[in-house]
């Protein structure tokens, strides 16, 4: 019926990531605004996801100094199954060298540390939805969708989500400050996600203060080519880093 929702909200919602795999790959735009003791910062990021092969590469754009005055370098990030590679990472890496980091031993998953959540990660986390409710239609990029509001359960998510992300988010449901995690997804008529906007919270370590995260991933151009060439072990810096873009901390090799 013109202007329902496509039958019951939680089961749209839960098949949403299963219909990415059946499109294959889309071009993505993502953006993550932190805030945390008065400061707010917004990261953005734009590239390829193939949704088959759970295989991505993005330009992430860190904000500029408070200053203004200066810029820094975009952060190559490739995706890969259980891994995220990182390239102008800075914190003393060389220039010719890529970051490895083990999205499993990170205590958000992934959901965060790069500075963009994994697009295809962000929709499994619907697989969590616990509660949601159709809002309406409206539109996103061009395309005619459906709003969707609701709360998900990362262990929830967790569980049923596939093999290349069962532990990354088992890890993020215990290590953010709530399991719980509220968005609002815009799904098109056949079921993609077109866009979807999760609020996380964790604890910042370093000075205990809760960090409030609103991540938001936009897709578009589905079926779009995407060539993803992974570093060779020698690429890979050995030594140790600091906190990531996200806040988080990365790890070695």
């Amino acid at each position: 019926v013109q202007g329902q929702g496509a039958g019951d909200p939680v089961a749209v919602l839960h098949r949403a990531a299963d219909r990415l795999v059946a499109a294959g790959s889309a071009r993505a735009r993502t953006a993550m605004e932190m805030a945390s003791g008065g400061t707010r910062v917004t990261i953005r990021g734009e590239g390829v996801y193939d949704f088959e092969r759970r295989f991505g590469r993005l330009e992430v754009r860190l904000p500029q100094d408070p200053a203004g005055t200066s810029e820094h370098r975009p952060i190559t990030e490739l995706l890969a199954p259980g891994a995220l590679f990182m390239k102008n990472r800075g914190a003393g890496v060389p220039d010719d060298k890529w970051v490895r980091v083990e999205t499993a031993s990170l205590s958000d998953g992934n959901l965060v540390t790069g500075g963009a959540t994994d697009p295809f990660a962000a929709a499994e986390v619907l697989r969590g939805t616990r509660t949601a409710t159709y809002v309406g239609r409206t539109e996103v990029g061009g395309a005619e969708v459906r709003h969707y509001r609701g709360t998900a359960d990362l262990a929830r998510a967790a569980r049923g989500a596939s093999e290349d992300n069962r532990e990354a988010l088992a890890a993020a449901a215990d290590g953010f400050a709530t399991a719980e995690v509220p968005f609002d997804a815009y799904v098109d008529d056949e079921g993609r996600v077109r866009k979807v906007r999760h609020r996380f919270s964790f604890v910042n370590g370093r000075d205990e203060g809760t960090v409030d995260v609103a991540s938001t991933t936009l897709l578009y151009d589905f079926g779009a080519a995407v060539r993803v060439r992974l570093p060779d072990d020698a690429d890979i810096y050995a030594g140790k880093i600091a906190a990531g873009p996200g806040g988080g901390t990365g790890g070695k090799n």
